[in-house]
């Protein structure tokens, strides 16, 4: 049993970065959630269920304004859609897991946990449950700092709670983006991708700009790749 309990501690010591992040972020969640009229309980649920932050922000400010459960529910849809990547890229190193492993790793799977054990996996074989008290601690994280910034939220009212929500969401994907950007080409890649951004946002309307540059850059990004290996 000590072995077990040992790759537990293991993973739970490498999330306290992700921790450490997470509790700030969430405890913002959790504020702007309770100032957009959202029921405390009902806060703290949706860390529960859904675990997505920026599908959270997203969902809190769109409530907020007024917006219907459908469009929430297809933008927060493709807001999600790079965890199918994210899965595909781990997939490999879970093939060996036990099954029932298998649906909590994948509910808990964020970008920064999906960092987190790539960087674990480029360095040694990493068994489940070393990843299930990483994803799990990281899990917790976020919960508890959400409900705390539900319990008080109250204290953040109209403009400051506006401005908290504008810089968390931005700072957690610059945070994203910056603790990936580890070579070269991915420097080149976020460049790439935030110039093209830039020039469709000019002349495309709506948010459709954001996924046509990503989906470019990473047609480019695979098209290097082969012209690489084949060179």
């Amino acid at each position: 049993m000590l072995l077990p309990l040992h790759d537990i501690l293991a993973g739970m010591k490498k999330a306290i970065p992700i921790v450490l992040g997470y509790l700030p972020l969430g405890f913002a969640y959790g504020a702007l959630a309770r100032h957009a009229g959202i029921d405390l309980r009902l806060v703290v649920l949706m860390s529960l269920v859904v675990f997505a932050g920026s599908g959270q922000f997203i969902s809190v400010s769109m409530l907020a304004s007024g917006a219907g459960g459908a469009s929430i529910v297809a933008t927060v849809f493709l807001v999600n859609l790079r965890h199918l990547l994210m899965s595909a890229s781990l997939s490999p190193n879970f093939q060996r897991y036990p099954r029932r492993a298998l649906p909590l790793l994948s509910f808990w799977l964020t970008d920064e946990s999906f960092a987190m054990a790539s960087a674990e996996f480029r360095e040694q074989q990493r068994g489940y449950l070393f990843m299930l008290g990483l994803f799990g601690t990281a899990y917790a994280g976020w919960v508890t700092g959400s409900a705390i910034g539900a319990l008080f939220g109250g204290y953040f009212r109209g403009v400051t709670a506006a401005i908290t929500m504008e810089y968390a969401l931005y700072a957690m994907f610059i945070f994203l983006l910056v603790i990936q950007i580890n070579e070269r080409r991915l420097l080149a890649a976020a460049f790439v991708s935030g110039a093209l951004s830039l020039i469709f946002y000019l002349y495309i309307p709506g948010s459709w700009y954001i996924m046509l540059a990503t989906i470019l850059t990473a047609t480019m990004g695979v098209l290097a790749e082969k012209w690489k290996v084949s060179s």
